[in-house]
């Protein structure tokens, strides 16, 4: 942990506290998702505007309808609510991998 992330977070929190390990997981899958619909969105739009200039037929719309499930799927899994089987199973390789197995 560097200094300064230490002293944003305060001198009482462990870096191995559970409730600041699942808010930087959670942090971390949230921007994944921004990442993941900022480059989505760039690539569409320079899709689109190929396909734009070529005319038809419209297969920039196939990328969309498959590459836009994958990121509404995305969402879903960050912003919606997980399944308790999947939320039980990450919980189980979050303790499996911190204590070194």
């Amino acid at each position: 942990m560097t200094h300064r992330l230490s002293r944003d977070i305060g001198p009482d929190v462990s870096e191995q506290d559970p409730k600041m390990m699942k808010a930087r997981r959670q942090v971390s899958a949230i921007k994944g998702f921004y990442i993941h619909f900022f480059t989505f969105a760039l690539v569409m739009l320079g899709l689109g505007a190929i396909n734009f200039a070529v005319g038809r037929p419209w297969w920039a719309l196939w990328v969309l309808l498959g590459w836009g499930t994958g990121v509404l799927a995305h969402a879903l899994t960050v912003f919606g609510r997980t399944s308790k089987w999947i939320a039980d199973w990450e919980e189980r390789k979050v303790r499996d991998f911190s204590s070194g197995s």
